[in-house]
């Protein structure tokens, strides 16, 4: 069993709350922090940028706050501005987010969170 995670999430995301129930059933660790109150740093939003290979994957693209932007302005944000963007309105990022040692998840898709967990 992997050691404890940390789950990145808000109370009010569907998602987020699928993501706890899973992880429960599962018998995972992990602490839960509210994304909102406390999100991850610059340093933690750029290792997931670099992890993934694109900005974009940690845009929460059906959001109120991205809609509020807009589709296109944010694809011409340069990586600075996005990261920035993220750390100033913690609802743009996708969630849920989980650390898991060296590991990022982004979102909850429960075969991608078998093979890391299971």
């Amino acid at each position: 069993m992997p050691e404890k995670i940390i789950l990145y999430g808000y109370s009010r995301c569907n998602t987020c709350r699928k993501a706890e129930k899973w992880l429960k059933k599962n018998k995972i660790n992990f602490d839960s922090i509210d994304i909102i109150d406390n999100p991850p740093d610059k340093k933690m939003i750029l290792k997931a940028i670099r992890q993934y290979g694109h900005k974009k994957f940690l845009f929460n693209t059906s959001g109120l706050s991205y809609r509020a932007i807009g589709a296109k302005k944010i694809k011409q944000l340069s990586e600075d501005e996005s990261i920035e963007a993220l750390l100033n309105d913690p609802k743009l990022i996708k969630r849920p987010l989980i650390i898991n040692k060296d590991k990022i998840l982004i979102g909850f898709k429960e075969i991608e969170w078998e093979e890391v967990f299971l």
